[in-house]
């Protein structure tokens, strides 16, 4: 059943009444009933539309319209909660008579004071329903007088008003409204749609640890969930959390199937409705296709990070948690120019390690593979993409995505330009592309050392304070306190807390002692249908674990155990470390597995803590001597142990230990296959042979069988055929290669692999033949009456040789003879100056090489005398323009028909008409490369156009110039007017303003405008945009956070600049105001805390600008040792390690310069109550008992503690409740009968359950029974002694940073085995930073806080004299 909170303002109910709450189909709507029963087709008032929240700039016209529903009709009215709505000029209720369930709320020219929540309320004789919209007004300008004002009276209000504010903040809610060991229900909305792989992250996050419970809760509310969501949704797949996409936005997709595709579907964020448009992409969108829903956030920033929910009329469908990592590009990735088959490199430096990011490159995701290379740096701030082996293709736009942080650059690849390579397979480079223009290991080194300075400096302030601490309670030891059942204290550390700022720094409340291990034990968490098994209180030995019980577990008739001083209590919220201890000297780097190659330089390194501390090596056990061939170094810190010459005897497990640490790690000795460097390099060389002639390669070799040998001919293997014969043998491989052809020219490559590598050499076949004809057709550079000046173009193949020279013959059309005209040099072209004026020629051209001479390219016919125009000019320009005359500028062609430009001819066109006029006769050109035209209209609109005249005549023309007008010059434009702000956030501005007015020989029309900003404490102007913009709007970009800015608005013309106008005060770069409230619809008031564990509360809420947070603890600040953690919309309240006095009323108070918010919630701590005293039974009248009992301790401490009395007789036998809710010490049993026994016993109860049971005498004749004695038969003993095994292995684990990380596993042996713990290879079990403990074989392992120094794997080694066994995982941190 679903409860809804009482609001302040709500009615009592009238005589006779009941009220009884109703859930409506629209979210948001509350409806209360007044009669158990409706009559038959009547019903309450509900809401088929509610008003939505509004935004609105203030002037504006404000609207609010509800559609109500109900029979019979529900009466409408609103209210306001801060104000009333009476001012008839400034509200206006209007409802039409032909549509009485529609009602509206108008509030014209809206002003700031009507900022403010608004309800509507729907009442008929059988119920009401009420539902709430928020007004938002967006002021104009920034108000500094009142906002200054408003500061003021914030900052003299009395604390005495904080107890009314918190009085009127306090919602009463049912009491089931708080079940007892109720958590977070984000928790299960976030579990049930998530992978089962998420599991144990989800539940780290929420605090959850019995995951059997978990389980078996989970499956049971998906079985509600998809009964709920049957009633709408056929069926639901294909669920996608939401990602964040290349572009700055983010979606999150899944498959669903609707029985009804008109229901309707609403977006929660954080609990708040979010409104989304439909296929256009907003802020908010959902793109629909077939079943496909696809959910989208558009310009990430932080304040989009919360859960996500997609409701279908109020049920639940699908949940997403989205969370924005804090990191940002330090370098961004720059552009790229790369040729055809070279590596392109793009490197960018982030600001906090991540160990993967996102690739993007034309628009899909780059992967890991045969195309790219993705390389992450080892402290993972670099970050690289290699495109490999770059083409044509692969030129475009490549962008880096971080968390919501994103930048792109372009890849340019350009064409090999070389004349040789024309028209065959390029060879791969192996040069790269970009990257090496910066340091990037230098900004990463620096950006590293600063991060890890600020971890230095916590650590070394946490050190002092510890140090303090110890000092200040040496010097004065704290007194035993004579009351045991009195708390001890701990002094407040004051020194030094406020250089630790937000940061938590655990502090020592008391020594534990040897073996005072604590495990966390929760009895709500038992299976349904387990059963108390009594336990048997025994006095705790050395090195025993205690496991904390509940006193009710105590065998009936134990004697009561002396309370010790310091209580000891199980835990069920995270571990929190006492104190931070130094380790002393410990290893900061351990040793690495490594590979070498046969023969090789081997080195193994480790870095210690220490600079003045030595060690020993060991190899598989023994200790390892300097020898010829192994040298051990000592350099500072560093400990490295140097293998001269690889040999296969010395791979193995290699071990340094220093000062009671170790570190392992593993050398491998490979024998790859090796190819002598003298064979290599004679391989290298090309093998030059003459077509038809055979080709040999031979490579030499040797390495670990067994051996696979491939060949390659320009990247295509070969197998053998009639002209291909391979050889292979243990030692080396030949490739005969016969009868060669000139296109098995190209790169031979020999591929050698065995498992333990490869190994490739690469050589070059030349196979020599005649080169190809010359290609054609031939271009003509002079054709006159005297001379022929052609060219061609190369062969395609020159055969491998150079061409030396090119054979001419001449043939003149009509005869038949050719007329050789010898050879001419290598160059293609050829003038010809023995032609006689308009006869036509042909020639035949041949290559020469070496090789020999190529066939006979033949030309087409060309004629001696004919007419070459010259090409285009450029487009005239517009140097200025005048009422009587335009001048004009032009740049000649590039192409002059080979010979010189004797002028211009210029022509003009009037705007709209098809003929173009002549400026100038073409006998008569222009000289010059520019005129002065005079021959024009006044207020008529011309274009130009230009040709070159030559020698042939006059070319084609060039394109027309832009239009211009004939007038004298223009005047400069005025100002703007109505310059307003339209939209703002914390980056951006959104400006809007009119034209300025145009004034005939004053002001001219404004072509475009220039947008001006400067930062309030810089005088200087920059212009947000180069060139002008058209129209009267525009958007600022990258502004400075609640930064103060200037803006100006210059109009521009031909005329020049206008006068500038700007607005009136200073503009600051954030959203517009929004009063502080809560976004969460279910916050609890109420929670009770058992003692020893955390409290933890989150507050949701929304408000700008960023508000101030005040928590407060009965209406005083809170201690110092609560911590609280504010975020930009979120802030926590955490009681690492909860007390009785932290009881009390807690609230919040969120406040900005609009205004503020309250919420107050009341935590009990408290803990299992002890037995209550001894019962005493007193007969005052017949037939009855009186029972009387001592208190209980924790009476005067627990107002909520009562009693309850249980009866049993000795008919019955079995216990019964007489007596519950007792808050005296005395209870009259009736109905006692002769003859019978009676027992009674008297429990103490409170929040946390019942104490243990305190005993009465026996009521009655006391029956007497004989002793009760069992015989035992003897038993052979048995041998259980076995090797160590792993009952239960380690499971992988991935934590988000500065959560818990809690690694299990089980073990049996016999004998016990001694279990280790290593992270990469290093022995954590003398580390205090990490918890390990080994109970009855389970063995784990605690890391209180997880960062990212602890990502790496993680292995257990149990070992007894039977036997060894391991067992290992990886840990992954999230950033």
């Amino acid at each position: 059943m679903k409860f809804f909170k009482k609001t302040k303002d709500e009615e009592p109910t009238a005589p006779g009444q009941v009220a009884i709450k109703k859930r409506s189909r629209v979210p948001g709507v509350m409806i209360t009933q007044f009669v158990e029963e409706l009559p038959v087709g009547m019903t309450t008032p509900d809401f088929t539309l509610k008003p939505i929240a509004l935004t609105i700039q203030e002037g504006k016209c404000a609207v609010f319209k509800a559609i109500v529903s109900g029979n019979p009709t529900p009466s409408v009215h609103w209210t306001r909660s801060n104000g009333e709505v009476t001012e008839p000029e400034r509200y206006k209720m209007v409802s039409d008579p032909a549509t009485p369930y529609e009602h509206y709320i108008e509030m014209p020219e809206v002003s700031p004071e009507q900022a403010d929540t608004y309800k509507c309320f729907a009442t008929n004789e059988y119920g009401k329903a009420v539902v709430t919209a928020n007004l938002n007004v967006i002021e104009m300008g920034y108000k500094k007088g009142k906002a200054m004002k408003d500061a003021r009276a914030a900052a003299v209000k009395p604390p005495e008003d904080f107890k009314n504010l918190l009085t009127k903040a306090v919602v009463e809610s049912d009491k089931d409204d708080k079940k007892e060991g109720e958590i977070d229900p984000r928790f299960w909305d976030v579990l049930m749609s998530a992978d089962k792989k998420d599991y144990e992250k989800i539940c780290a996050e929420f605090g959850v640890t019995n995951f059997r419970w978990m389980l078996k809760t989970l499956n049971a509310k998906k079985v509600e969930r998809e009964e709920e969501q049957a009633k709408y949704v056929e069926k639901l797949s294909n669920l996608k959390h939401i990602e964040v996409k290349p572009g700055g936005g983010a979606e999150f997709e899944f498959e669903m199937s609707l029985k009804d595709p008109n229901v309707k579907i609403f977006l929660f964020k954080n609990g708040v409705m979010v409104p989304f448009s439909v296929e256009t992409e907003e802020k908010h969108f959902l793109k629909k296709t077939g079943r496909k829903f696809t959910f989208g956030i558009k310009d990430l920033a932080g304040d989009d990070e919360g859960l996500y929910q997609v409701m279908v009329e109020g049920v639940l469908i699908f949940s997403t948690d989205f969370k924005v990592p804090m990191v940002d590009f330090l370098v961004k990735i720059q552009e790229v120019k790369a040729t055809e088959r070279e590596d392109a490199v793009f490197e960018c430096v982030l600001s906090s390690p991540m160990s993967k990011i996102q690739w993007t490159g034309r628009n899909q995701p780059c992967e890991q593979g045969d195309k790219f290379d993705i390389e992450v740096s080892e402290d993972m701030l670099i970050h690289t993409l290699v495109v490999k082996d770059c083409a044509k293709l692969d030129g475009g736009i490549y962008s880096v995505c971080a968390g919501i942080k994103s930048c792109n650059a372009f890849l340019v690849v350009e064409v090999d330009s070389d004349p040789a390579t024309k028209g065959k397979k390029k060879v791969r480079k192996t040069t790269r592309a970009g990257g090496g223009e910066v340091d990037l290991a230098k900004i990463a080194a620096e950006q590293k050392a600063k991060l890890d300075k600020e971890r230095d400096e916590r650590m070394e302030l946490a050190k002092q304070i510890k140090a303090d601490m110890d000092a200040k309670a040496a010097g004065a030891p704290e007194p035993e306190p004579e009351n045991k059942d009195e708390k001890e204290e701990p002094e407040p550390v004051e020194e030094n807390m406020e250089e630790l700022g937000d940061e938590e720094i655990p502090v020592e409340k008391k020594k534990k002692e040897p073996g005072d291990e604590e495990i966390p034990f929760e009895e709500n968490n038992k299976e349904p249908g387990d059963e108390d098994t009594p336990v048997e209180k025994k006095k705790k030995e050395p090195g025993d674990e205690e496991i904390p019980f509940e006193e009710n577990n105590k065998e009936p008739g134990d004697e009561d155990t002396p309370v010790e001083k310091k209580k000891k209590r199980g835990r069920t919220g995270p571990l929190i470390p006492d104190t931070i201890i130094d380790p002393g000297v410990h290893f900061t780097s351990g040793l690495s597995d490594i590979s070498v190659n046969m023969g090789n330089r081997g080195e193994l390194e480790c870095k210690l803590s220490s600079e003045n501390c030595e060690g020993i090596w060991y190899k598989d056990g023994d200790e390892i001597e300097a020898s010829d061939d192994i040298e051990m170094k000592h350099d500072g810190a560093f400990h490295r142990l140097i293998l001269k010459n690889c040999k296969e005897e010395d791979s193995g497990k290699y071990r340094f230990e220093a000062d009671g640490r170790k570190t392992e790690s593993m050398l491998i000795v490979e024998d790859p296959p090796r190819v002598n460097p003298d064979d290599l390099a004679d391989f290298s060389k090309p093998v030059i042979i003459k077509v038809g002639q055979s080709a040999t390669f031979k490579l030499s070799f040797m390495g670990r069988d067994p051996m696979k040998i491939y060949w390659y001919n320009e990247g295509e293997e070969l197998v053998e055929d009639k002209h291909i014969n391979i050889e292979k043998s243990l030692t080396h491989s030949r490739l005969l290669l016969s009868k060669c052809q000139r296109k098995a020219t190209g790169e031979i490559k020999i591929k050698i692999k065995n498992e333990c590598g490869t190994i490739e050499g690469i050589s070059r076949l030349i196979v020599l033949d005649r080169p190809s004809p010359a290609l054609g057709p031939v271009e003509i550079i002079e054709a006159s009456s005297a001379v022929l000046d052609f060219k061609w173009r190369p062969p395609k193949d020159n055969g491998g040789s150079p061409v030396i020279n090119y054979i001419l013959e001449r043939q003149q059309l009509g005869r038949n003879s050719w007329m050789k005209l010898g050879q001419i040099p290598g160059e293609p072209k050829y003038r010809d100056t023995d032609v006689d004026h308009g006869r036509k020629y042909c020639y035949h051209i041949r290559a020469v090489t070496e090789q020999g001479i190529s066939e006979m390219m033949e030309t087409d016919d060309i004629q001696a005398g004919t007419r070459a125009y010259p090409g285009q000019p450029s487009s005239p320009k517009v140097i200025s323009a005048f009422a009587n005359c335009i001048n004009l500028e032009w740049v000649p062609p590039s192409n002059t028909g080979g010979t010189n430009i004797l002028g211009y001819h210029l022509e003009k066109r009037k705007k709209g008409s098809n003929l173009w006029g002549s400026i100038n006769n073409v006998k008569e050109p222009i000289k010059g490369q520019g005129i002065a035209v005079k021959d024009v209209i006044e207020g008529i609109e011309y274009e130009f156009r230009v040709a070159a005249i030559n020698i042939s005549g006059a070319g084609e023309p060039s394109t027309p110039s832009e239009f211009v007008i004939a007038r004298d010059p223009k005047k400069p434009p005025g100002q703007i007017n109505d310059l307003k702000v339209t939209d703002s956030t914390y980056t951006t501005l959104s400006l809007g303003w009119t034209k300025p007015i145009e004034e005939e020989g004053v002001q001219d029309e404004a072509k475009g405008y220039f947008v001006e900003i400067r930062p309030a404490a810089n005088p200087e102007w920059d212009r947000c945009n180069n060139n002008p913009i058209i129209i009267t709007s525009y958007n600022i970009l990258g502004l400075k956070s609640m930064a103060m800015y200037w803006v100006r608005v210059i109009a521009t013309n031909d005329g020049g600049e206008g006068e500038p106008k700007g607005l009136d005060n200073y503009i600051i770069a954030m959203p517009p105001p929004v009063r502080p409230h809560f976004t969460d619809r279910k916050m609890k008031s109420f929670m009770v805390v058992r003692a020893g564990n955390s409290a933890r509360i989150n507050i949701n809420f929304v408000a700008s600008p960023m508000p101030n947070i005040t928590w407060l603890k009965d209406g005083m600040p809170v201690s110092k040792l609560v911590t609280i953690s504010n975020s930009d919309n979120t802030s926590q309240l955490l009681i690492s390690t909860s007390e009785r006095p932290d009881t009390g009323i807690y609230t919040i108070i969120v406040k900005n310069m609009v205004g503020q918010e309250t919420f107050s919630i009341e935590i009990r701590v408290t803990d299992d109550p002890k037995p209550p005293g001894p019962a005493e039974l007193e007969q005052n009248v017949p037939g009855t008992v009186t029972v009387t009992w001592t208190p209980s301790p924790d009476e005067r401490r627990d107002d909520r503690l009562h009693y309850i009395v249980s009866r049993r007789d000795s008919v019955k036998r079995m216990w019964q409740t007489v007596a519950d809710h007792l808050f005296n010490n005395k209870f009259t049993a009736l109905n006692i009968m002769a003859g019978r026994e009676y027992y009674f016993r008297v429990y103490a109860k409170n929040d946390m359950g019942l104490s243990e049971p305190s005993e009465s005498p026996t009521w009655g004749v006391t029956k007497k029974k004989d002793k009760f004695s069992m015989a035992f038969s003897s038993f052979k003993s048995l041998n259980f002694e076995s090797a160590p095994s792993f009952l239960v292995p380690l499971k992988t684990h991935s934590t988000p940073e500065s959560y818990e990380c809690y690694m299990s596993c089980a073990v049996r042996g016999d004998p016990t085995p001694h279990v280790t713990w290593y992270r990469n290879n290093i022995s954590l079990n003398t580390n205090t930073n990490y918890l390990i403990t080994n109970t009855c074989g389970v063995c784990s392992m605690l890391i209180l806080r997880v960062g990212t120094k602890d990502t790496g794997e993680y292995k257990v080694i149990a070992d007894n004299a039977l036997g060894r066994a391991e067992c290992s995982t990886k840990l992954t941190v999230n950033e």
